[in-house]
């Protein structure tokens, strides 16, 4: 897994959201972009983090920047864990894991002993040009807004 760092261009994308929409990495050209990535939607850090975002949207605006969250669950699961949460950004349901390979998020994990493939919890700071800025591997999830606005 070859994780996308400081200076790669972000591969063009195309997936469906939350809401039905397609979202690809092209619409956000000109805008700087803030792209989170999360294990799986409804889950305790998933849900602190998204929430946190949510919390701190405004500023989040104010600084530029326009957010996506991306998850492998699906569609459905996607717009219920958004609409329990209000969320006012688009969670992609990348099931094909398109975007989570093209960012190098998919590998190895460990979780109470155990080792299994799923989603790194990391965070991509894009710039207007579709270049990443800076990546957050260290997510704090119920401080992640004051992380990508530091």
């Amino acid at each position: 897994m070859k994780t996308l760092q400081a200076g790669d261009q972000v591969p063009e994308f195309s997936v469906i959201d939350d809401r039905g929409n397609t979202q690809s990495l092209s619409a956000y050209k000109g805008q700087k972009l803030v792209v989170f990535f999360y294990p799986k939607a409804n889950t305790p850090g998933c849900t602190a983090e998204a929430c946190d975002l949510r919390d701190h949207y405004k500023e989040l605006q104010d600084a530029g920047y326009a957010l996506l969250g991306v998850s492998a669950d699906s569609q459905k699961k996607q717009r219920n864990f958004s609409e329990k949460y209000s969320f006012p950004f688009p969670l992609l349901a990348d099931e094909d894991k398109q975007v989570i390979e093209a960012f190098g998020v998919w590998g190895p994990k460990k979780f109470m002993g155990r080792e299994y493939d799923g989603i790194h919890r990391m965070t991509f700071l894009i710039d207007e040009n579709g270049v990443v800025e800076r990546v957050i591997e260290k997510v704090k999830t119920k401080a992640h807004a004051a992380q990508i606005l530091e």
